[in-house]
């Protein structure tokens, strides 16, 4: 269902809005980041699909030519040599439509996520810990 002002309400719906030759590229991505991350949570932000596991994980968006995948600007600074064939910015990647994803690659970049978050909640637990002891 649609949200109030037109945009997908879910990733399905959003997936939906794509001919099926694209639908086909975004499931195997969609499926391959919930491998990587069985934790997260699916979510639409930024009108996009968005995971979410102690905060945002990865995004991607469908465009008339490739899918753009968005996975932090730490995530492309430690993956760089294994996106140089790729288009990318400080914080995202654009994998074109006519080539195979490469969702091995795709994979290893979400569990650096994953790992980078769970990095993040320790380093909290253990500022808290420090502040309460000290």
């Amino acid at each position: 269902m649609d949200t109030p002002n037109g945009f997908p309400a879910s990733v399905d719906e959003y997936i939906a809005t794509f001919p099926e030759d694209v639908r086909d590229v975004l499931d195997q991505l969609r499926c391959t980041i919930r491998q990587a991350a069985p934790g997260a949570e699916e979510v639409i932000k930024y009108r996009i699909p968005t995971f979410v596991f102690h905060g945002n994980l990865v995004h991607f968006a469908a465009f008339k030519n490739h899918v753009g995948f968005y996975p932090t600007p730490s995530a492309i600074e430690a993956f760089k040599e294994r996106l140089s064939e790729y288009q990318w910015a400080k914080g995202s990647v654009q994998f074109p439509l006519e080539k195979p994803m490469p969702l091995e690659l795709i994979r290893s970049i979400v569990e650096f996520r994953v790992a980078e978050a769970l990095r993040k909640v320790e380093d909290a637990k253990g500022k808290k810990t420090r502040r309460k002891g000290g």
